[in-house]
């Protein structure tokens, strides 16, 4: 499926296929697979929602079962990048700045793979998240070339 269109019932009946292979622990089963990656987002949103209506619970929060499962971490960040991107690309700031240190990497990946594409809704994201913008994070954190290389790619006016 493609753009926009909706299958209810498709979206009942995948939802119904996830909790069955969640609740059987079948986390790599290609039906899984095979939900996530040949659905459209809306169509991927729709049995996500008809998931969590219809069994109680996001989801990604039946994928926590084991924390340190790293098939299953896998698994919630595609489920997250897929239906919110700017929620987990926010996420991924926050943690690139907000640890001693910058994970500079981290840093520069998010910010050069999704200057051009989404920036501007995680940025509100990022703001409302923190309750302080990315820019001014970012300006705190870097200096010199790396800091207005990086303002200047999300957008902001003075770099």
């Amino acid at each position: 499926m493609r753009g926009e269109e909706v299958n209810t019932m498709l979206a009942k009946s995948e939802a119904k296929i996830l909790h069955e292979k969640i609740s059987d622990k079948a986390y790599s089963d290609e039906e899984i697979i095979r939900i996530l990656t040949t659905r459209s987002k809306a169509q991927l949103n729709a049995t996500l929602n008809h998931y969590n209506n219809a069994f109680g619970n996001s989801i990604n929060k039946n994928l926590k079962e084991d924390a340190d499962n790293d098939f299953l971490k896998l698994l919630r960040a595609t489920i997250k990048c897929l239906t919110y991107p700017e929620k987990y690309f926010e996420k991924l700031l926050r943690l690139s700045i907000k640890k001693l240190g910058t994970d500079e990497w981290a840093l520069t990946r998010v910010v050069t793979t999704r200057a051009e594409v989404d920036m501007e809704r995680i940025k509100e994201e990022y703001h409302r998240r923190n309750s302080v913008t990315l820019d001014r994070d970012i300006a705190g954190d870097t200096s010199g070339d790396y800091e207005r290389m990086l303002l200047a790619l999300i957008g902001h006016g003075d770099a």
